[in-house]
């Protein structure tokens, strides 16, 4: 555990085992919202009133943010797909073993958290532009303004750094507990672990929404 399946595909390098684990992950999420989506009603059924929950859900975390309903796409779709991309490397994808290894998260792997925050980084840097101009972090050329333009430009770095490296490192300890366990005690004492990795799984998909939120109202509020 903690090694990847390797590739390569010309001269790209590729990890094989998140990759998949990644596609199926995509796959559930747009199979799920094509079922949920394909015939709605004015008296919604039950699952339709389950999806509609869940997109309360994010409103109701978006409520302080301007115009915070245009921001439910990507934050939905951040928190769900993080949620389905944790739980992969859980129960039963974990008993497939192979010759080259066995299936992983695919927050797992620095490559994809690192890409998910850049795109939290590329999403809020949007609107803070869109809504401040370049004053979003040029705060002029006093001394003050100066330092306060610098520690933006850094926040703007370590930003990014500090999503994609805490869930990385989150998952992947967890992962490796799992795996440890089961080495030791194959059949049972894994099982606990695997149920709190489970809460993990939310645990990490939820902080992660929940600092994407921050970083946008901070992008959009009237005082930055």
């Amino acid at each position: 555990m903690g090694e990847h399946w390797v590739g390569y595909i010309g001269n790209f390098h590729i990890h094989w085992d998140t990759l998949i684990t990644m596609w199926f992950a995509m796959a559930i999420l747009i199979l799920i919202s094509f079922i949920l989506t394909r015939n709605l009603q004015i008296i919604p059924t039950k699952a339709q009133a389950c999806a509609e929950s869940v997109i309360k859900f994010f409103l109701g975390n978006l409520k302080e943010v301007k115009n915070g309903d245009k921001h439910i796409p990507i934050v939905a779709s951040l928190f769900l797909f993080i949620l389905f991309a944790n739980l992969m490397g859980q129960l039963p994808l974990k008993l497939i073993q192979l010759k080259q290894g066995e299936f992983a998260s695919p927050t797992n792997d620095i490559n994809l958290t690192a890409a998910l925050a850049v795109i939290v980084l590329l999403y809020y840097l949007y609107y803070g532009f869109r809504e401040k101009g370049i004053k979003y972090i040029y705060h002029g050329l006093s001394i003050t303004g100066i330092i306060t333009t610098l520690v933006d430009i850094l926040e703007m770095i370590t930003r990014p750094l500090s999503l994609a490296l805490r869930l990385f490192a989150n998952i992947l300890a967890g992962e490796i507990l799992v795996s440890v366990v089961m080495g030791l005690v194959a059949l049972v004492a894994p099982v606990p672990v695997m149920l709190f990795e489970i809460f993990v799984a939310f645990i990490q998909a939820f902080v992660f929404m929940m600092l994407t939120i921050a970083y946008i109202t901070s992008a959009v509020s009237e005082e930055h």
